[in-house]
């Protein structure tokens, strides 16, 4: 096994850090403050082919893999996680649903131009009665004719109040339960569909989350994405590619806390020293060091299973779980190692710290995860996933 990455990888990687650098790091302060989302940094993230990074060239994108979409997330969460959120939730939820259900006309309307950065996505599954229980989903789709009429509500939408293109789940046979729910494509500007409440977050704050609304709002019969009463199940399927995202999401965070933790240590004197020959400090920085490549190896196999085409449920899960939660400690021995400047608005780490908890909560809590890895380990089926 080779752990290092080839000379595209480190290409591609460097080109990512260099963009962060450039364009997002001078600004993320100013976006996580005003709770601001940075449009145009999508149009140029699109230039770079990294809003459709994974998805094949005849539908507009970049044709990379699955261990290259990792890299793309650890270098911008790394500066701004915020950003990274909103790109994972665009790519990988929004426009990985169309391109794993859609057909060849759906990916070719939808999908081309979400993946040249054209168009921004979102995906609509959490509700305020449906939220690790996704099959509770009370969202309708009732058909009238060639159309169906959608009603209902979805909560925590990431990009909801920015996007141009949603995949929404509705109920569309109560009697069938999580197998009675379909997906279906909502453009903006469709009479009836709007984004609702936006949410004053705690972290990830230059990433737009906000409700969306459907109020009769009629699609036509060609926007049912994929098969009807498959919406559920592509959505598991989905997820599991979607942790390998938010697991190299979290890696990133980890790492920019873990950066600024060795150069402020390196600085930062007390007693005639800098605080880094103290061993107290020196501990903490092995057990990151350790932590963060334990963490990014997880995310990496993960990342390889799948694009080996072979099953990664429960590595996905592993890797989300172990990297999510490193990733809120690394933060928090961050800000101890700072004291109290780390307890201010002049250090970055108490933003990495807010912008780390959300990796153990967004798609599948750290709880979920167990039930996910142990159920796959004991072979139990008809749980939660």
């Amino acid at each position: 096994m080779d752990f290092t990455l080839n000379e595209e990888q480190q290409l591609l990687k460097n080109t990512v850090r260099d963009f962060a650098e450039s364009e997002l790091k001078p600004h993320s302060r100013e976006w996580d403050e005003k709770q601001e989302f940075p449009r145009e940094i999508f149009t140029k993230l699109g230039e770079l082919g990294l809003m459709g990074v994974a998805w094949p060239t005849e539908y507009g994108g970049s044709g990379m893999s699955t261990v290259d979409w990792a890299i793309v997330m650890e270098e911008l969460s790394r500066v701004d996680a915020g950003v990274a959120l909103s790109l994972a939730a665009h790519h990988s939820l929004c426009s990985g649903h169309i391109f794993l259900a859609g057909n060849d006309a759906q990916k070719k309307k939808y999908l081309t131009p979400l993946a040249q950065g054209q168009k921004v996505g979102c995906w609509g599954l959490t509700e305020n009665s449906a939220g690790s229980d996704a099959g509770g989903t009370k969202t309708v789709a009732v058909r009238d004719g060639a159309d169906w009429v959608l009603n209902g509500s979805k909560t925590f939408i990431t990009n909801a109040s920015v996007a141009d293109t949603a995949v929404v789940m509705a109920v569309t046979d109560k009697t069938k339960g999580s197998k009675g729910i379909s997906a279906f494509i909502v453009e903006r500007g469709t009479k009836g569909f709007r984004a609702g409440k936006k949410e004053d977050k705690l972290g990830v704050r230059s990433s737009d989350t906000s409700e969306l609304i459907l109020e009769d709002v009629r699609v036509k019969g060609e926007n049912l994405l994929g098969n009807e009463g498959y919406g559920f199940i592509d959505t598991l399927r989905i997820l599991d590619r979607g942790r390998i995202g938010i697991a190299a999401w979290s890696v990133g965070i980890a790492q920019a806390a873990f950066e600024a933790s060795m150069s402020y240590a390196r600085g930062r004197k007390q007693f005639g020293h800098a605080i880094a020959e103290f061993q107290a400090v020196q501990f903490k920085i092995a057990d990151m060091a350790v932590q963060i490549d334990a963490a990014r190896l997880l995310v990496h196999r993960a990342a390889s299973l799948r694009d080996a085409g072979r099953e990664h449920t429960t590595e996905s899960s592993m890797a989300k779980l172990f990297a999510s939660e490193v990733s809120v400690q690394i933060a928090l021995e961050a800000i101890q190692i700072h004291g109290g400047y780390g307890f201010t608005k002049d250090y970055p780490v108490e933003r990495f710290l807010r912008d780390s908890k959300l990796g153990t909560i967004g798609e599948g809590t750290s709880e979920v995860q167990r039930l996910v890895i142990s159920r796959e380990l004991l072979k139990l089926r008809g749980m939660v996933r």
